[in-house]
Parts: structure tokens; sequence; C-alpha cells
């Protein structure tokens, strides 16, 4: 099948029966005119970062910027919110695949962050199929049974929809424009408001996205640019799109008053993404000889730097007039084991009670079951209000309590392996085209895998990588350890039912990826490389 395309802009992917009710000329034109309009700044900014990272790497530390000072004194605050973001209590993500979507829309949650980023592998397939699904679901269209027979389908009163498109560092290699690939979240973006935004606003839910993998406000600026170009193309009133920001990167915690002020006419708040932040303090202080974490499973949201990240997050955003979301509890239900499950469900409670408390305004799940559980606690704590934007908090975070990058151990020969075992788990899912994966009863996406090799890669390299023992972590026998975990990922894998035809790859991938002299900056570049 064949597309009527705009001039300059090429497909080099299969075009299967139904995608062209979403790549339809008009839809590609707008990402045609943002990527000519903004693809020069947003590589530009991508350069900035590998500038910062030089510095960082030459031993300058992140700071408050004196720059925008004014920024952070002033007395200002986002423009006001649509009705359908005032109430935010729970939130659950997930993949762009048809069952989840409407599990998702069914759950209870008072939102649902669509996502075409972390948790969903970006086959060509997966994209474009999940622009379809989420047009279906958005006029109660859509309908999945599957090899059972079970049907499913929407219920009358569904979550508020939010969608989350790639990152900066992320392109779309199948479409190029003028010979140049396009941004991968220009094209999820563009696509998804061209399709939808006016039936959104019709039913007064939309559009609303969340934005990933910020570093700096001019990320979000670039953001906000955007959004106005793309509401004066299609004839919306200015200020309809509205976003909130992940809060998932260590520089971004720095400059989160400025991100706020710069997609003020557009912000919906400020989210705390805490796997991805706990990779982002790994990588961007990789060179460190100081740094070094424990376990990945020792760094909870209690240890000083995360807690501070999170109050901080909490004050600005309610100093602001933003809502302030806490991040993702990764736990999922364990059908077969009670004891585990009540354990986990505590781990639940835990999480939201505290997030609840601090003053956020809602927290994510990664599970339907889940759902009732997190809304219990922010019940306890905000009654009949939608949200506690008034509860407002007077610490005062200074770098140091930012870098305080605490604890350092332990770091245990069960803990390497678990990061081996999941990142391989984890990658042979993904080049499968699942990008949203329960492994060892919690629901993982990319940032799982991230942590994990980069973990791996930090123990390796630094001096204090030594394990509970007394053994330094070394790259033989990381190796060693890799070719032990495979057999046991692929044995997990065919157990449940699942082909094991990707593993292989994927312990390839973790080892280059872990062991690599210059680390890799994002795992999800090579792996996108390497899938068809």
């Amino acid at each position: 099948m064949s597309l009527n395309l705009p001039s300059g802009m090429q497909i080099s992917a299969p075009i299967l029966p139904g995608y062209e009710s979403i790549l339809t000329c008009d839809a590609l034109a707008l990402v045609a005119k943002l990527h000519r309009a903004f693809d020069t700044r947003r590589q530009a900014l991508l350069q900035a970062r590998a500038a910062r990272q030089a510095r960082i790497d030459a031993g300058e530390m992140p700071d408050f910027l004196p720059e925008t000072a004014a920024i952070r004194t002033g007395d200002w605050k986002i423009a006001p919110l649509p009705k359908a973001l005032e109430r935010r209590r729970t939130e659950i993500t997930g993949p762009v695949e048809a069952k989840m979507i409407i599990n998702a829309f069914n759950s209870g949650a008072d939102s649902y962050m669509s996502d075409f980023e972390d948790s969903n592998s970006p086959k060509w397939e997966n994209q474009i199929q999940g622009q379809i699904n989420i047009y279906q679901a958005i006029r109660r269209q859509l309908t999945y049974t599957n090899e059972a027979g079970k049907a499913y389908a929407l219920n009358d009163k569904i979550a508020t929809l939010q969608i989350r498109p790639r990152g900066w560092h992320l392109d779309e290699k199948h479409v190029t424009v003028d010979g140049q690939r396009v941004s991968g979240g220009i094209f999820d973006f563009a696509l998804f408001l061209f399709h939808n935004a006016r039936e959104q606003i019709a039913r007064g839910a939309g559009p609303f996205f969340y934005l990933p993998k910020m570093e700096s406000h001019h990320e979000a600026r670039l953001w906000n640019d955007i959004f106005v170009m793309a509401q004066d193309h299609l004839g919306l009133p200015q200020g309809t799109i509205k976003a909130t920001v992940l809060i998932e990167t260590v520089l971004a915690t720095f400059e989160m008053e400025e991100i706020l002020y710069e997609l003020r006419e557009h912000s919906a708040g400020l989210n705390a993404g805490r796997w991805d932040y706990i990779f982002s303090c790994i990588k961007k202080f990789r060179k460190n000889r100081d740094f070094c974490l424990a376990n990945r499973s020792a760094i909870t949201m209690e240890v000083p730097f995360m807690r501070s990240y999170a109050l901080h997050l909490v004050k600005v955003c309610h100093k602001r007039g933003a809502p302030a979301i806490g991040g993702m509890s990764a736990l999922i239900p364990i059908k077969n084991d009670p004891v585990a499950n009540e354990k986990a469900l505590a781990g639940i409670r835990h999480d939201k009670t505290r997030d609840a408390n601090d003053g956020f305004d809602g927290g994510w799940v990664a599970h339907p079951g889940l759902v009732p559980i997190a809304a219990e606690e922010f019940q306890k704590v905000l009654g009949d209000q939608p949200n506690q934007w008034e509860k407002q908090r007077d610490e005062v975070f200074t770098a140091k309590d930012f870098l305080n990058f605490q604890p350092s151990q332990p770091i245990t020969e069960a803990g390497l392996r678990n990061n081996i075992n999941v990142g391989i788990h984890y990658l042979g899912s993904w080049l499968a085209g699942n990008g949203c994966v329960p492994i060892h009863n919690l629901m993982e996406d990319a940032a799982t895998a991230e942590i994990a090799r980069s973990q791996v890669w930090q123990w390796v390299i630094s001096p204090k990588g030594i394990l509970d023992d007394g053994r330094k972590v070394t790259e033989q026998m990381v190796r060693q350890m890799i070719g032990e975990e495979l057999p046991k990922v692929k044995a997990t894998v065919v157990a449940q039912g699942e082909g094991s035809a990707t593993y292989d790859q994927a312990a390839v991938i973790f080892d280059k990826m872990s062991l690599a002299p210059d680390y890799p900056e994002f795992l999800t570049l090579p792996l996108y490389e390497a899938m068809d």
C-alpha cells in the first residue's frame, strides 16, 4: 500500500492495512512542519547535554542556575487547569497495546498515561497500531478478544487520558524529512494531536501529555514552542494542550521551577519519575570515583537524596499552583502466594501513604489491581478534596541534599545477579516487541534495564564496587554470571509459554552495554538500531 506523503518525506517501513487512517498526508504535514522548524534546536540541545556531561566528567557539580534566580524568586503561577486534571490521586501507566489500554481505562484510576516511550517497545507496528488503538479508544470504539474468546470493551466511565511521546534523544528511524530522521517525540505528538485534539476537546478531556527525560528548562521551552506552533496550525486556542513533566534526571531537579515557568501556559505539573532518576544519577556521575550506589533494592524513596528530590518537587509544584504527582510503585499482585502478595500490597500502601502525607496530589501504579489500595491511602489524607495544592512545604534544599548519594553499601552477589538476570530478561522481551514486562513480581520498563546495566558497569569501574564478601566486581565475574543467568531467564520465559529466541541476543547486548570501556548513554539507542 502506498501513501500520499508531504514533499520531502519518506517512510521506509511497511504500510499495513489501517495505517493509512493515521498516516494521512495532512497529519504527516504537521510532523514535517514541526521537524523543519525545531529539529535543529533539538540537535543543539542534545549536543548541550553532551557538553554538560563532559564538564561533570571533569569534576563540575550541578547547582541551581544563577542566571534564572529571578524565576525562582518571582511571584507567578501556572495557568489554571481544566477540571479533568484537578483530581489525579491514582494514575496508571502502560503501553499502547489494545488489551492494556482497555484495562487501564477501566481500572478505576483517575488518569491513564498511555505510553509510547519506556514501557513500549518502539517497533514500527507498535507505534502506528498504538496510534490506531488510542484513536479508537477515545471514540469508544476499541475492543479486544483474546485467544480464549474473552472480550474486552471500554466502560462508560474511564480514566482521563494522557499521552507520553518519546524523549528528545530518540528518533523515528523509519521516517525522514529532507533526508533527516524525525524526532520520535515529535512524530508521536503530532500524529496524536492532529487526529484527536478536537475530539478530546469536545469530550472535555484533553489533549494532555506527559513529557519524559528532560535535562533542562531549555528542553521544556522547546516543547512549549512546539505546542504553540501545533495549536496555531490546527486552529486550537493557545493553552489548550496541558503537559506534565517527568522529573527523572538529576539535572532537571535543579531546574524544576524554570521548567514549570517555560511551560506555564501549558503546564499540568511535575511527576517524580523515580526509576529513571536513579539511572540518571549513575549516568551523570559515572566517572566520579567517590560515587557508588548500593544494590538497586536499597535505593528507596526514603534514602536522603531521593527524599530531598521528592519533597522539593512537592514544594515547587504547590508554590506555583501545580499538581505534584508521585512516582511509580512497580509492585504487582502475586496470585499464587498469599504471603508474598500481602507483603507486596503492604509495600504499595506504605509508598502511597508516604506520598499522600508528604503533599503529593496522586501517584502511579503499574497494575489495575492496585488502584483501590492507592486510592484508599490518598483518600485517608485528602478526604473529599480532589488534591492538596494548598499544602505548602517550607524546607530549603541545597545541591548537597540532592547529591548526597547514599547508601553505597551493601553490594551483594545476589544484587549483582539480579541486575544481570533482570537486564537480560527485559532486553529479550523488548527485542521481541514487549516493553512492559512482569519480572520477579515487579512490573518493569526500560528504566529498570537502564539501572541494572548501569550499576553493573559502575561496580566494575569503581574502586568501591566491592561485594559484601570482599570480592571486587570484575569484568570476568560479570561475564561468568551472564552465562549462568541466561539459561535461568530462558527457562523462566519458556515456563511462561513464551518464546526465547531473542534472549541470546539480549545477553550479548547486556554484555556490551555493561562492560564497554566508555559508558553508553542510553540502552535503547543501540537496541532500537538492532530492531527491525
